[in-house]
């Protein structure tokens, strides 16, 4: 797929400083350009290479000046690497679109119905009684089970499993290996210490434009619905507890784990290995530091939490600061009892007056 430079600019509204027929036909790091590739300039550190690259165009900032004379032609923008970001994204878009029809061996259950333009991947299954929207892009050995909505211009990659009766929103991205509507951990015990499982008769629901990561688990809800909002962003190698809902446009990191019913916010920010607790909530634009455990419900919007049990940043900090002297505080503590015993020890045996 080929673009012009012009083309370029105008899809990121910036400025365009050279030929604007320049055929651009791929994307690289600014140290590994080539003719008819574009890279971009956002950290200063890399500024060395702008001079000797060999790609075709580069973004930079709107306040870059350049120390020598560049090859290359300019896209001037906001902020580079989010711009950089938008043309990954619509680069995808496009060529991902471009995969239509129907590769055999492939399922498609009575009463299922499917949009325009969809791609269905050979050895993929669809269960009866599913609608599956426009655009909509199911690899190889995807499994959709019965009664599932795929919103259009969705993607779900190869080995990607949807139990029955969950619903995917539009523009969603499920990465290969994700699972969608497990059932929820739900296990009653019982008074010879065995455990009854407890029928999960709930569904999934992802709003639009949200993303899974590879191998994340969503579990079902055991009644209603595991709920993940609109814009959230979810990591490879994640558990979604049962009952859970995560709110709009909140980001979580590889290897979290939800517990079940749990409710994290709007914009939160949440670092890999953290585990949340069950039946809390999580109040909007909560950020959560790598490898915490959220044990409590978070009520003041904004808490940046760190540890475990996760604390507020800046006390975490102080006590982190006291922890790493515990060796010097204990050693002084021994020698302040060695003095008092021996100053106890000298009064003890002094003569009496």
């Amino acid at each position: 797929m080929e673009f012009s430079a012009g083309q370029i600019a105008a899809l990121l509204q910036g400025e365009l400083l050279g030929n604007s027929q320049l055929k651009i036909n791929n994307i690289a790091k600014i140290e590994d350009g080539a003719t008819g590739c574009i890279s971009f300039l956002a950290n200063p550190k890399y500024e060395p290479y702008i001079y000797t690259t060999k790609s075709s165009v580069v973004l930079v900032s709107k306040t870059f000046e350049a120390k020598k004379d560049i090859s290359a032609a300019l896209i001037r923008v906001d902020d580079p690497y989010l711009s950089f970001t938008v043309l990954l994204e619509e680069y995808s878009r496009l060529t991902s679109l471009t995969k239509t029809g129907i590769e055999e061996p492939a399922f498609f259950g009575d009463g299922s119905t499917a949009g325009t333009g969809v791609y269905r991947g050979a050895f993929s299954y669809i269960g009866k009684n599913c609608t599956i929207g426009n655009h909509v892009k199911i690899y190889p050995q995807v499994f959709v089970g019965d009664n599932v909505i795929i919103g259009d211009n969705s993607i779900l990659h190869p080995g990607v499993k949807v139990y029955s009766g969950c619903r995917i929103g539009k523009y969603c991205t499920i990465a290969a290996g994700a699972v969608i509507g497990s059932d929820g951990f739900g296990f009653a015990p019982q008074a010879d210490g065995s455990y009854k499982n407890i029928p999960q008769l709930g569904n999934v629901v992802l709003e639009d434009h949200v993303d899974i990561g590879a191998n994340t688990a969503i579990d079902r809800a055991t009644m209603g619905s595991t709920i993940i909002r609109k814009g959230v962003k979810l990591d490879n190698l994640i558990q979604i507890a049962h009952n859970v809902e995560i709110g709009s446009n909140t980001v979580i990191a590889s290897q979290t784990g939800v517990s079940g019913s749990a409710k994290i916010g709007d914009n939160c920010t949440i670092g890999g290995q953290v585990g949340v607790v069950g039946h809390i909530k999580m109040a909007n634009r909560t950020s959560v530091g790598a490898q915490s455990g959220v044990s409590k419900t978070v009520k003041e919007e904004g808490t940046v939490l760190f540890g475990s049990p996760a604390i507020e940043y800046g006390n975490q900090m102080k006590s982190i600061v006291v922890y790493k002297k515990l060796p010097e505080l204990m050693k002084k503590v021994q020698d302040l009892e060695k003095i008092l015993l021996d100053k106890v020890g000298n009064e003890e045996s002094s003569p009496v007056n």
